[in-house]
Order: C-alpha cells, then sequence, then structure tokens
C-alpha cells in the first residue's frame, strides 16, 4: 500500500534474483480499513515509492485508481476463508480479509504473475491470501520472505512513519515481549505466558488487542503446548492511535 521500506525492497530484490521480470503494485486499499480515520491518515509517499522502485531495479510499477480496481458496477466475490478470518486479526478487524482477499485477487487477476512475494510480518493475512489463491485455483506461487528489522529490532512497517520519536523508542517493547515469550517457551498450559506478555505492554503504555501463540501452520490458538507442535507468537497492540503487529516463529 506504499509509503515504501527496506522490506519492501527486499521483496523487489527477491524477485529479481528469481525472475526476469519484476511488478510491484501499490494501491491503498479502502475496503480492508475498518477505521475510516486510519485510512485517511495512512502515510502517502508515491513519488518517493517511485524512486525507492526505480533505484532497486523494478521493471513495472502498477498504480490504479480506486475507480479502476472498485468501478461502479463492481460485483462483490465472498470468499470462504473458514475460521482463520475471524480470529486474532479478524477479531479485532472484522470484514478486513475480506477486503484484503478482494483487492489481492483483483490485483493477481490484473497482472498474473507466477510468484507473488510477501512479507512474514504479516503472518494471518500470508495465510489468508494462501488459501484465498488456492479457493480461486490462480496460477501463482505464494513465497514469504522473513520480516525485515531496524538495527533496535522493530519490524519495519509503513505505520512506523506515524510514531513520533518517543512512541519510535517504546515501539521495541514488541519485539522484545516477542523474545521474552520464546525464551520461556516451553511444554505445558501457556495461558501463563500469553498473560505475562499482554502485562509488560501493557505496562509500558501499549493497549493489547491480543498476544497469542498459535500454530505455525493451522493458526489455531495453542492453550497447551505438546512440546513438538510448530508454534508462533504474535501481537498486536496500540501505542496511542498506532496499531502495530508483529510475529515470531518459536520452534
Amino acid at each position: 500500500m506504499g509509503a515504501l521500506h527496506q522490506g519492501h525492497i527486499t521483496l523487489i530484490n527477491e524477485s529479481r534474483n528469481n525472475h526476469p521480470i519484476t511488478i510491484c503494485s501499490i494501491f491503498i486499499n479502502p475496503t480492508q480499513f475498518n477505521n475510516t480515520k486510519d485510512f485517511n491518515l495512512y502515510p502517502v509517499t508515491i513519488e518517493k515509492d517511485i524512486d525507492k522502485l526505480e533505484a532497486a531495479g523494478c521493471d513495472l510499477l502498477f498504480l490504479p485508481s480506486v475507480q479502476e480496481m472498485y468501478p461502479p458496477d463492481d460485483s462483490i466475490t465472498v470468499y470462504e476463508l473458514g475460521y482463520i478470518e475471524n480470529l486474532l486479526e479478524g477479531t479485532f478487524r472484522p470484514g478486513h480479509f475480506q477486503g484484503v482477499c478482494r483487492i489481492v485477487d483483483k490485483l493477481l487477476t490484473s497482472i498474473l504473475p507466477h510468484t507473488l512475494y510477501l512479507g512474514q510480518k504479516d503472518y494471518q493475512q500470508c495465510m489468508v491470501i494462501k488459501k484465498m489463491i488456492a479457493l480461486r485455483n490462480l496460477p501463482v506461487h505464494l513465497k514469504v520472505c522473513e520480516t525485515l528489522r531496524e538495527a533496535d529490532g522493530l519490524a519495519m512497517s509503513s505505520r512506523n512513519m506515524r510514531l513520533n520519536e518517543e512512541e519510535r523508542k517504546n515501539a521495541v517493547h514488541i519485539i522484545t515481549t516477542l523474545q521474552k515469550i520464546k525464551e520461556v517457551f516451553m511444554p505445558g498450559d501457556l495461558q501463563l505466558i500469553k498473560q505475562q506478555g499482554v502485562q509488560n505492554l501493557a505496562q509500558q503504555g501499549f493497549t493489547v488487542d491480543y498476544v497469542e501463540i498459535a500454530d505455525a501452520t493451522t493458526l489455531q490458538p495453542i492453550q497447551v503446548w505438546d512440546g513438538q507442535q510448530k508454534a508462533v507468537a504474535l501481537v498486536a497492540a496500540y501505542l496511542n492511535e498506532v496499531r502495530l503487529i508483529d510475529n515470531l516463529l518459536l520452534n
């Protein structure tokens, strides 16, 4: 959705290393915002974005208008995503993933790429898009790339631009909370670990939507870990009006 950072450019580089043509789309999608204010405040830096794409050697930029992607006679497809759209992000942003699928479906069918490169920071979104690609039987391979981080560990995100200096320093507590969860992660009941994660962020001034430990493949929450199941810790929390998300694979 624009406001490009080095994490996005890493995806461009990965594509260029594997394919003769690399295309980037930029479109701030209104149908995936539950909060109109959040949509209106989303950073728009298109000229800087174009400069970064040119410098990275991106071949094409697809920059459609809202009218082009959502014409007046547009039909609305309902994607049967199952439980995955109603937990975690889906709980706090109802309808969000339908909006994501609607636009990514349109972007993919407009371009028909061989491979789609996404960042792991939006872990649940990657899983939703994978499900959408299967539902639509699109001939697109999904490649999820590792989250790129700032020097202090904060996950790179376009929303970081909205943080003031004090908030930016404080935001690092999200990754330190995730790292602490990984340190104490062991077989048994996980409820206390999750609660401690919430408390730690709350003490640092965050308003926490969730701190969850889930199956890394299905995203079903894990209440009691058997020591074998692949797991991921996920966080969503607000610093004042800026909502930040991150995740960390645990084993």
